[in-house]
């Protein structure tokens, strides 16, 4: 049985600025950071179908330190998606909507998750990162 993890998050922002975010290393290194240390995940992603890229941190006696993944689909600045790999191979999926009046609406979508306890870990992750994703873009 595959779960699935669906989340939205709301910016004051514009779809560009949101887009950049997502998609630009150095301001990926500044949201996705190792949720233990607080400390950047130094990257090398690039918006480019079939890239392979990784995000990388201090290991622990549990994890490698090490996510990898592959870019599926880039359609700036509504649809992002890649594969995100840590232990289970996941699907990730970004939806950027315009909503006006300077709000952005950003959904994850992430499918292929195997159980409750990795489903609510990914939910505790994500919410975390996005919680921190107004800071870049200010």
């Amino acid at each position: 049985m595959s779960l699935t993890l669906s989340l939205d998050f709301q910016y004051n922002t514009t779809i560009e600025k949101l887009w950049s975010a997502l998609t630009d290393s150095s301001k990926l290194a500044k949201w996705v950071v190792n949720i233990h240390t607080d400390q950047a995940m130094e990257n090398n992603f690039e918006p480019v179908v079939g890239h392979r890229f990784q995000f990388r941190t201090e290991p622990t006696e549990w994890w490698n330190g090490i996510i990898k993944g592959e870019v599926l689909i880039v359609d700036e600045p509504h649809t992002l998606s890649y594969t995100w790999e840590s232990g289970e191979k996941h699907k990730i999926v970004w939806t950027l909507q315009d909503l006006g009046n300077g709000k952005v609406n950003l959904h994850l979508e992430q499918t292929g998750i195997s159980n409750e306890q990795a489903l609510n870990g990914a939910k505790y992750g994500w919410s975390k990162w996005c919680s921190g994703l107004d800071a870049v873009l200010a």
